[in-house]
């Protein structure tokens, strides 16, 4: 594993000094990872480096200052969203340093360690049907939201274009700044599919020659907590079904074995959608491989393994 150095990116001078801080993350080449694949470097932003700890953080910002902006988030206004995790980590760190309440719609099944993270920065807790997964979430929150809307600010993580918008402004960016004009492949997993359309938008209109390919469970049953199957969930309506050059469906168990892979080889713990997204950026370097192509891949580790350590699969070999 060896870092490529992050480089600096406008400072959001309408934030705190902490919240100014989320974004400009380096990339890790996972050169163990690669290795069989000579010519070919998978890149992986490391979106832990974040201080709420997930890629979300960059789309929880810019949706609670959209908000401020346009007059529907006040001091006197909640802010309520569905999550299954990392976005509700985001907006009740936020709205810690920022000065709101915070309530967040997240199936049963929770992990403890969300749960606790999210109850330490004070956020309030309602949890929907753990069957229903992350859908019974967004249910739950407009039941909730159409009750009583004067009292609530609903960012709808799911069809807010500030998600996108974050990482197009921010994230797509800063991959073709640290990539230096190397870039051949972008390839990452969707849940609101915020990353994925932001980044291939910025791609598509500064380097039209990148191949971007997303990423999605095989099944609408599967472990991989956070990300959709579009053909069985609710979509998105930020979600742009045209934006791909490509699709990868990937198996809960590959995903799993990356991520013991990147703790032991790589010297990374790091979660769920990680590792499937390395999973699959792996399965494009070895295509490329298999073509004498040279490439250089990059793909998102979305956050740390902290969230996730009560999982039995770190118990498998």
């Amino acid at each position: 594993m060896a870092f490529v150095l992050p480089i600096p990116s406008p400072a959001r001078t309408d934030a705190e000094p902490l919240l100014a801080t989320i974004g400009n993350t380096p990339l890790v080449r996972l050169d163990k990872i690669a290795r069989e694949f000579p010519g070919v470097e998978i890149l992986a932003k490391a979106e832990f480096f974040n201080p709420g700890g997930s890629v979300k953080d960059r789309a929880a910002l810019n949706m609670i200052l959209d908000g401020e902006r346009s007059g529907r988030l006040n001091p006197n206004r909640v802010i309520l969203d569905a999550t299954s995790g990392n976005t509700g980590i985001a907006y009740a760190m936020i709205a810690a340093v920022r000065g709101y309440k915070v309530k967040l719609c997240l199936p049963a099944n929770a992990s403890i360690e969300r749960r606790r993270i999210l109850r330490a920065y004070g956020a309030e807790m309602v949890f929907s049907d753990a069957a229903e997964g992350s859908d019974g979430s967004i249910r739950l929150c407009r039941q909730i939201y159409m009750a009583d809307p004067d009292l609530y600010f609903y960012p709808d993580q799911y069809n807010n274009p500030a998600n996108w918008k974050a990482h197009y402004e921010h994230t797509g960016s800063e991959i073709l700044r640290q990539t230096g004009g190397r870039l051949t492949h972008f390839v990452t997993a969707m849940g609101t599919s915020g990353t994925f359309t932001g980044v291939t938008r910025r791609l598509r209109r500064e380097a039209p020659h990148v191949k971007c390919i997303s990423v999605q469970p095989s099944s609408g049953f599967h472990g991989l907590e956070g990300l959709k199957h579009m053909p069985t969930a609710i979509v998105p309506g930020i979600y742009d079904e045209e934006l791909a050059d490509g699709n990868l469906w990937i198996e809960t168990e590959d995903a799993y074995r990356m991520v013991r892979r990147l703790g032991r080889e790589e010297g990374l713990l790091v979660g769920i959608s990680s590792g499937c997204n390395v999973h699959a950026a792996l399965t494009i370097a070895r295509r490329a491989a298999e073509r004498g192509e040279s490439a250089t891949i990059v793909t998102v580790l979305c956050d740390s393994a902290e969230k996730y350590l009560s999982e039995h699969f770190w118990e498998e070999e």
